[in-house]
């Protein structure tokens, strides 16, 4: 493969913001990946974090509400974009009001092509939804509040 054609690959890596791309002309392949094999699996949200270190100068502002301490706050495992239900035509999975379970699905975050199911960690009723449906989600934002006293 040419010289040339690898360096462009490079700078569209770098211009698209993708972690890896892998091409194959006929018996010849090319794989560019922006992280060592040995990086960790996800290098992605650790890059990101630099972002959401400049958001807690802006929660002090928003922490003396009532609703944020009332709350487990569900937050983004990763950079991507929420969807509050499966499909466009889809009911949303839960809804403010709604009562899940441990382990229910709350939304999905569709992160490089890619569709995570984002689950309950705790049971309670859903309290707030902070993300609109397509929305870009940021690593570590709040998704959904769930009021866990609740329960009973």
């Amino acid at each position: 493969m040419d010289i040339r054609k690898v360096k462009k690959l490079i700078e569209l890596l770098d211009e698209s913001g993708i972690a890896e791309i892998e091409i194959t002309e006929g018996e010849e392949s090319v794989r560019i990946s922006r992280y060592s094999q040995n990086a960790p699996a996800a290098p992605a949200p650790v890059a990101m974090a630099a972002p959401v270190a400049a958001a807690p100068a802006a929660a002090p502002a928003a922490a003396p509400t009532e609703p944020e301490e009332d709350g487990f706050e569900v937050a983004a495992p990763m950079v991507g974009t929420f969807y509050a239900a499966s499909s466009p035509g889809a009911a949303p999975y839960v809804q403010v009001g709604d009562r899940v379970n441990e382990g229910d699905t709350l939304c999905i975050i569709e992160a490089m092509k890619m569709m995570n199911q984002i689950d309950a960690d705790v049971s309670g009723v859903v309290k707030s939804i902070r993300m609109q449906n397509g929305e870009p989600v940021e690593f570590g934002q709040t998704l959904i509040v769930i009021d866990q006293r609740a329960n009973t």
